[in-house]
């Protein structure tokens, strides 16, 4: 692990301006705020990933949130995708609290990283083809840097799974041909040529459709990450 290379990569990635409708589209909605957070500094940049530099499970989103990460600068914290993800982490013993309300609230997280392959808020929560592509770059060398240590990765919903194999493939995991399909519960091993494999697997994403909706339940959202949790060699979760 290199806990310095991390630190220097967050820094990059907080400080790119890669994808000008991104860059307008975060900044305007730091300066506009929403009426309930108006008393608010909004962070209005990219936000980079969050845990331990030694993580052996890494979660992969699909990008921040406007009023959520873009405002607290933490990715899945202040929104109420983050309020289910950290509850479940909690649940089974990866995080130290159940909820994230800001970047220095105190939570820490156990053996897990959380990260996205968009790391600017995009408009209607959809980047495009050409900003996903543009910021993969960032998640290759995360991955890289986590490589010595991360065995499992939990990617949630299809999005962040189509944009993560690529990366995955680029930071040296053989990714099989077709490539794997997305779903729920979906568990696929990536070989690696000079070290350890990986084990790949899907969730639902947490987003409020699909927690509102009951399609992603609390305890599925439980169960998919002591699952990986557990593939990823970590302490048995609750």
């Amino acid at each position: 692990m290199d806990p310095s290379g991390l630190d220097r990569l967050d820094q990059r990635i907080a400080g790119c301006r890669a994808c000008p409708r991104l860059v307008e589209w975060r900044e305007e909605v730091a300066r506009t705020k929403r009426a309930a957070f108006a008393d608010w500094t909004y962070w209005g940049r990219p936000v980079p990933g969050f845990g331990p530099p030694d993580a052996r499970l890494l979660i992969i989103g699909l990008a921040p949130a406007a009023h959520g990460g873009n405002r607290t600068g933490r990715m899945f914290t202040g929104d109420r995708s983050g309020d289910v993800l950290y509850r479940a982490l909690y649940d089974v013993g990866l995080a130290s609290q159940p909820t994230s309300v800001h970047a220095g609230d105190g939570l820490e997280l156990y053996g897990v990283r959380v990260t996205s392959p968009v790391h600017c808020a995009p408009p209607a929560n959809r980047p495009t083809p050409e900003e996903r592509d543009a910021c993969r770059p960032w998640l290759v060398r995360e991955l890289n840097l986590l490589r010595p240590t991360v065995r499992a990765a939990l990617v949630l919903g299809a999005f962040g799974w189509q944009a993560a194999l690529p990366a995955f493939a680029e930071a040296g995991w053989t990714v099989p041909r077709p490539r794997p399909a997305f779903a729920h519960g979906a568990h696929v091993t990536l070989d690696a040529p000079d070290g350890p494999g990986l084990h790949l697997f899907g969730c639902f994403h947490v987003s409020q459709r699909n927690t509102f909706t009951g399609r992603l339940t609390p305890e599925m959202l439980r169960e998919v990450l002591r699952t990986a949790a557990g593939a990823a060699g970590l302490p048995p979760p609750k």
